[in-house]
C-alpha cells in the first residue's frame, strides 16, 4: 500500500454510484482512504440503491466511518489530513459550487479545506448539464490550480447532448497524474 492519504467524496448523482464505488474498492488496496459523503447521497433512498447500503459498502472498503458532515470534514485542512481528494462523481451543482467557492455541504468544505494545503482534488464529473448550465462551472475550474479531471465524454449524445460523464475506470491514473502535478491526457473521450 502507497503512503498516500486519499480522500473520496461521493456526491448525488446516484445512477453512477455503482461505478463510483467499483473506483473506491480499486484504491482501498492501493491508498489510505477517508471516505467522504455528501449530505443528499448519505440521506436518500433511490431506484438505484438506499443510502444505508451506500454507507455500509462505503465504509467498509474503506475500513472506516465515512463523514457526512461540514463539521466532520473542517480539520481536513487545519491538520492536512489528505495528500489528494477525489470527488466521484462531482455533479454539477457540486461543480457549480466549487466554481463559485460555494461550502455548504460536507463535499464542497472538504475540498475547500484540502485547497487551502494547495493539493490535487481529482474531479470524476457526472452531470446532465455539463455542457449547457454547468458548461461556464467547468471551464472555470479546468483553468484552475490543483484542479484536475478524470477523462470524461458524452455518455448518451443522442438522448442527453449536454450530459458529461468521467471514465471512473480512469480515477486511478488521474490520482497519481495529479499527484505529479500533471492533468492526465486526453480529457477529453470520444466515442470509438
Amino acid at each position: 500500500m502507497k503512503d498516500i492519504r486519499l480522500g473520496f467524496a461521493i456526491c448525488g448523482s446516484f445512477c453512477t454510484h455503482s461505478q463510483a464505488l467499483g473506483a473506491l474498492e480499486e484504491l482501498c488496496k492501493v491508498y489510505t482512504v477517508t471516505p467522504i459523503l455528501s449530505e443528499s447521497s448519505a440521506s436518500t433512498d433511490t431506484r438505484f440503491g438506499t443510502c444505508r447500503e451506500l454507507i455500509r459498502r462505503v465504509e467498509e472498503a474503506a475500513g472506516r466511518p465515512a463523514l457526512r458532515t461540514v463539521k466532520e470534514v473542517e480539520p481536513i485542512g487545519p491538520k492536512g489530513l489528505l495528500d489528494v481528494l477525489v470527488i466521484a462523481p462531482c455533479t454539477g451543482n457540486t461543480l457549480s459550487k466549487l466554481a463559485g467557492g460555494i461550502t455548504d455541504s460536507a463535499v464542497t468544505m472538504a475540498a475547500k479545506a484540502h485547497l487551502r494545503n494547495g493539493r490535487p482534488v481529482v474531479i470524476a464529473l457526472a452531470s446532465n448539464d455539463g455542457l449547457s448550465g454547468s458548461a461556464a462551472n467547468l471551464g472555470t475550474l479546468l483553468n484552475r490550480k490543483n484542479y484536475y479531471f478524470v477523462p470524461f465524454g458524452q455518455d448518451d449524445p443522442a438522448h442527453k447532448p449536454c450530459s458529461l460523464i468521467a471514465d471512473f475506470s480512469r480515477i486511478g491514473d488521474t490520482v497519481e497524474a495529479a499527484l505529479a502535478g500533471r492533468q492526465i491526457q486526453p480529457m477529453l473521450l470520444r466515442e470509438s
